[in-house]
């Protein structure tokens, strides 16, 4: 189905043509554009809600500033939807993290538009300072920098860290603070309370109002020499009350609350503030979902609702006969508050992610137990640390590309002090659509290399309860890494009896001759299909669940090594340092010869796609297991209509 963009935003194919639009229509292209994002993602998926709250802030900074010589900052990018359209990829927007298409965030390598790639938050004030204070070195005195960052990215402490250097720099760079109130789940902190009581206050607003008839008293169309500006700085630095005191504390001269979808101040207001040199904030109040009733409703279910009736708002799922398997998720935050009843020692924390994680059935149930700490990964983990050193078992729920923020934490706080915390690690392996910065690739090398750490995967649904089961154990007194994926598991009926697992053992599944398939966590269900193809062709391989890339189950490796000539070893992480390394170290050590391949993440970037398509292109999806497998018994392979037959 074609989606037609509106009359007004057709013409536009660069900030160039928006520029020509007349001031005065500026909010009827803003209607079409938040039109165009509901028609076409309505249609074709991705994130929804965040950019429909800054279709006016996106237009007016494509309108005000002089991109891409300007350089705008966007921190994630669920917000830049309306960016991309803008910047000539309107026409390729319904590619939108489809493979081989547009990808879901900002990405240097896709536009110079975009000046920075993020996927990860409150990356975006560094960055800009970064590039303000080589402008400025450069000699580029009029390129302006411009950070946008929503409120919850604001709760993370590299955004704080980020703030306390621009403000003692002279570099010339404008922060806008998206305040709306919730990142994809609503913000926590004390942050969170401090822009409401500045968004509400009485004196604030007769502060806003004066400063903007200051503002309204410069001479348009001129460049304001750095010596008035510091004066009309000091002036309204008088103006300010006490509750501005935290962001003029830091020396970052403060402007706002304003209308963040009012495009005629916004306009502005920021032609105004390009007119003044340094370190400054702009804060601006939105609604994450404008324009579409039920996402500024429920704005969590709407950050990335998939497709769905753009008229009546159903949200098409698909339809199924049977039982299905739950979001391995959705297991772990069911088993965590069964585990919680019998344990009170244990507790969840999540940073900004209890939707995400399913934490937030603990937090609904025992909500002095679960706690949501905001975007602050390092802060989570060390929480933990903290929490542990009081005999509390604390399941530490960290998606696994955000569990790189921590990794100091996790080598100095937990690690080196054997402190039993469980690192429960979503969205490890291949997460999808959301691409490079989100595929948990890395969590198995990282940790496999620290001292004192069990890295554990389950291979389905019961392993995981199990797991979880073990971890929280008395007598487990070691930090204790649990790995899953994104999505579904394998087990319709999944709620089975919990049962503690032997740290460091695995299962042998299979008896075979001549070749076996160890495997390391989901990606043995794709061993276990390619086996029953194998077996109907004669070829019987053993195979064997690992469950442990740390402790090995060197008696299970023992076996493997002296009855197979041949080996593969199955991982949905990255192959360099990953579990296959480890049964490479495993048999140097003990003299093994054994002819072995490793199938897993290569030593590459890997972009966006479903999972499905990411575990074809790195062949480790059934059709690449049984292709392997065919080329170690040295079969003739033959490839018909995307299956592999002998």
């Amino acid at each position: 189905m074609a989606i037609i963009p509106g009359p007004l935003l057709q013409t536009v194919n660069s900030p160039e043509d928006l520029k020509k639009i007349p001031e005065e229509k500026l909010h009827e292209f803003c209607e079409e554009l938040r039109q165009y994002i509901i028609d076409v993602v309505s249609v074709h998926g991705g994130h929804f809600a965040a950019s429909l709250g800054v279709v006016e802030l996106t237009t007016a900074l494509h309108y005000v500033y002089n991109t891409p010589n300007d350089l705008l900052v966007w921190d994630v990018g669920h917000q830049a939807y309306g960016h991309k359209i803008i910047t000539g990829r309107r026409d390729r927007f319904a590619t939108n993290r489809k493979y081989g298409g547009l990808s879901g965030f900002p990405k240097i390598a896709e536009s110079e538009y975009d000046t920075f790639g993020v996927g990860h938050s409150s990356t975006s004030i560094s960055a800009a300072l970064g590039m303000a204070l080589a402008a400025k070195y450069k000699g580029e005195a009029g390129r302006k920098v411009v950070a946008i960052i929503g409120d919850g990215s604001m709760t993370a402490g590299m955004a704080f860290e980020g703030m306390n250097h621009a403000g003692v720099s002279d570099a010339d760079m404008l922060i806008i603070l998206n305040d709306n109130g919730i990142g994809i789940d609503p913000n926590v902190g004390a942050l969170k309370e401090y822009l409401t009581d500045i968004t509400i206050s009485p004196k604030y607003n007769k502060f806003k109002d004066d400063v903007w008839k200051a503002m309204n008293k410069l001479p348009i169309g001129k460049r304001i020499s750095k010596g008035i500006a510091h004066k009309l700085a000091d002036g309204l630095k008088g103006m300010i009350n006490s509750n501005a005191n935290f962001f003029e504390s830091l020396k970052l001269r403060y402007f706002g609350p304003i209308d963040g979808h009012n495009i005629t101040k916004l306009v502005d207001t920021l032609k105004d503030l390009k007119q003044i040199p340094g370190p400054k904030i702009l804060h601006i109040i939105t609604t994450k979902g404008k324009g579409y009733a039920l996402a500024e409703k429920d704005q969590t279910k709407w950050h990335a609702p998939g497709l769905f009736d753009k008229v009546t708002g159903e949200i098409f799922k698909k339809a199924y006969d049977t039982p299905q398997p739950p979001k391995y998720q959705d297991v772990f935050g069911k088993t965590i508050i069964e585990l919680a009843e019998k344990n009170d020692k244990i507790f969840g924390v999540t940073p900004a992610m209890p939707s995400g994680s399913s934490l937030k059935y603990m937090m609904e149930v025992m909500p002095d137990r679960a706690l949501d700490v905001g975007i602050c990964e390092q802060h989570a983990v060390t929480l933990s640390a903290g929490m542990a050193t009081q005999g509390l078992k604390v399941f530490c729920n960290i998606y696994s590309s955000f569990m790189q923020r921590a990794y100091d934490q996790a080598v100095h706080d937990v690690a080196i002090q054997k402190l039993p915390v469980i690192f429960c690690l979503d969205r490890a392996g291949l997460v999808g659509d959301d691409g490079a910065t989100h595929h948990g690739c890395y969590d198995v090398a990282f940790f496999r290399c620290i001292p004192n750490m069990i890295v554990s995967a389950p291979m389905n649904e019961s392993e995981l309860r199990s797991l979880m089961y073990t971890a929280q154990l008395e007598k487990t007194d070691a930090p204790f890494v649990i790995r899953y994926p994104r999505g579904q598991g394998v087990l319709a009926d999944w709620k089975t009896p919990m049962k503690e697992i032997t740290i460091g053992t695995g299962r042998k599944l299979k008896e075979g001759k001549d070749i076996a398939l160890l495997s390391f966590g989901h990606p043995g269900n794709f061993a276990a299909s390619a086996l029953r193809t194998l077996q109907q062709e004669g070829i019987m391989p053993g195979h064997y669940d690992m469950r442990f890339a740390k402790p090995l189950d060197e008696a299970l490796l023992h076996e493997a090594c002296r009855q197979y000539p041949k080996l593969i070893t199955i991982e949905d992480g990255a192959v360099t340092g990953g579990f296959g390394s480890a049964v490479l170290e495993f048999m140097a050590k003990h003299g093994y010869k054994n002819e072995v391949r490793i199938m897993g993440i290569p030593d590459r970037i890997i972009e966006h796609g479903t999972p499905g398509e990411l575990q074809r292109e790195c062949g480790f999806d059934v059709e690449g297991i049984l292709q392997t497998v065919h080329e170690m018994m040295n079969e003739k392979i033959v490839v018909k209509e995307g299956r592999l037959s002998v």
